[in-house]
């Protein structure tokens, strides 16, 4: 019997450009609704793990990501209604500028995820050096796209009163719509960047702090309440969705179950996962797809740990091994037993950042850390991204986790660079369609049951991955 479900009232925060302070923003709302007692579900557009850490702190509950390059457009709506349907309201967090995508039409783009969800948008307005023009802009945004409906605006890096009435009375007059505040320049205490986003909140050591002065800032410049009566007036009539009961576990399409994969307690398996300040990017739905499958996750820190505990198969995330590159290096106990374990065949799966520590160093500077030394590969780190976007890639050679002929969608970003690598044509499993992968458009190095890649993939998209492990760690225990 199918369950129908209906979708809360949310919002989409999206800016005119990358960097506008809708991460700040966003942050400061989501903090603050909760303080005044609204379960708030917090979501992240685009392949993003860092803004997706500190919504996630925010709201007190997980974050998760909406990608419709991805992943269907109808799982990205289904994973909405059901992450979102025990809260007050859902916000979204956009990415880039409101139309940006990846072609003319605005593919991928968050006006485009707006559409699909049916949510109004917040916009954020960057205002420095600006007055009369932000108005201009707004109206622009308005009539690009007559379906998406921007509910109200948001004034940021406003420089005092004067300037903020001059916007707010433009905007007010030719453009109709409410200014729901007016936040001011603030400083980069609280929020050091690091490469295109955020540092992740696993490594702020302040990151309570960090979240209390946002909350503070949106109570004190933003109209909440105004902002919450907004949205329950503007959003659509609920949307109605059929969902199985259980909850998360209907959110992945049957062929990724497959036949015969409910587990029995004897056929449960361990997997171990790499979860630390160095490796912390994971989508919820990526661990909530192998537990799906009756896998027992467990966490591993190759910081804090000598050596690994009994498990039947390892997921490495990415992350940013290089800033613990020393402490890394140091644990040779650890390299060690996992490059032993690797050798027996204990399957691994590793992203990005995982795909480093696989390899046999990294080069900072003048010094080098040894990693596990599993994958004969190199590495050094660049001041300019080597690899990153959205990435396609064709199976091309047999490998212990896909089949070959497999297209998969993922993305890419690295500052990492190969400095030396030895391999065989045949043990780059793909073949990069979209993307720049390892080397000369190859991805996907591996070495009997060990499986490093910088694509990252999202288990509602790559339906086949979780399976695969699954299966892989099931034969691993049998063994």
């Amino acid at each position: 019997m199918q369950a129908s479900c209906e979708s809360v009232p949310g919002v989409v925060v999206a800016g005119l450009r990358g960097g506008s302070g809708k991460t700040i923003i966003s942050l400061g709302i989501t903090a603050a609704w909760k303080r005044m007692n609204l379960w708030v579900a917090p979501f992240k557009k685009g392949p993003d793990y860092i803004d997706a850490g500190w919504l996630s702190l925010a709201a007190g509950r997980p974050c998760y990501n909406l990608d419709t390059y991805l992943c269907q457009p109808s799982v990205v709506q289904k994973s909405y209604f059901i992450h979102s349907r025990s809260c007050a309201i859902a916000l979204v967090e956009g990415n880039r500028g409101l139309y940006d995508g990846i072609d003319t039409d605005g593919s991928t783009s968050t006006a485009e995820l707006a559409r699909l969800l049916h949510l109004p948008v917040l916009l954020v307005l960057d205002c420095t050096k600006s007055t009369r023009t932000m108005a201009a802009l707004l109206l622009g945004c308005m009539h690009f796209d007559p379906r998406i409906q921007i509910a109200g605006v948001i004034l940021n890096q406003v420089a005092g009163s004067r300037h903020q009435k001059k916007v707010t009375d433009n905007i007010e007059q030719f453009c109709k719509i409410p200014v729901f505040g007016a936040v001011p320049k603030l400083g980069s205490e609280d929020f050091p960047e690091r490469h295109m986003g955020l540092v992740t909140s696993a490594e702020h050591g302040f990151s309570s702090q960090a979240l209390a002065s946002v909350e503070k800032v949106a109570r004190d410049h933003i109209d909440l309440n105004a902002l919450y009566r907004t949205i329950l007036k503007t959003c659509k009539p609920a949307q109605k969705i059929d969902t199985s009961p259980g909850g998360r576990e209907n959110l992945f399409p049957a062929a990724a179950l497959g036949a015969g994969t409910k587990p029995v307690p004897q056929d449960q398996v361990v997997i171990g996962v790499i979860r630390d300040s160095a490796f912390q990017f994971y989508y919820p739905d990526n661990l909530a797809a192998l537990e799906s499958l009756g896998a027992k996750i467990v966490f591993i820190s190759p910081l804090h740990q000598k050596t690994l505990p009994d498990v039947d198969a390892l997921y490495m995330g990415g992350g940013f091994p290089e800033t613990h590159a020393p402490q890394l290096a140091e644990n040779s106990s650890f390299r060690d037993h996992l490059k032993h374990l690797s050798q027996k065949g204990l399957p691994i799966y590793a992203e990005c950042g995982g795909l480093i520590f696989l390899g046999k160093s990294i080069c900072l500077g003048d010094k080098e850390y040894p990693m596990s030394g599993i994958l004969p590969v190199w590495f050094g780190l660049s001041i300019k991204p080597q690899g990153h976007g959205y990435t396609r890639v064709l199976v091309k050679h047999k490998n212990p986790f896909y089949n070959t002929g497999e297209m998969l969608k993922g993305h890419e970003f690295r500052y990492s660079k190969i400095l030396k690598i030895d391999f065989q044509d045949h043990e780059m499993a793909f073949s990069m369609e979209r993307g720049k992968g390892i080397l000369d458009k190859k991805d996907g190095f591996f070495k009997n049951n060990t499986f490093g890649t910088y694509t990252h993939i999202h288990a509602l998209g790559s339906v086949s991955w979780a399976p695969s492990l699954v299966k892989k760690a099931r034969a691993y225990k049998a063994r």
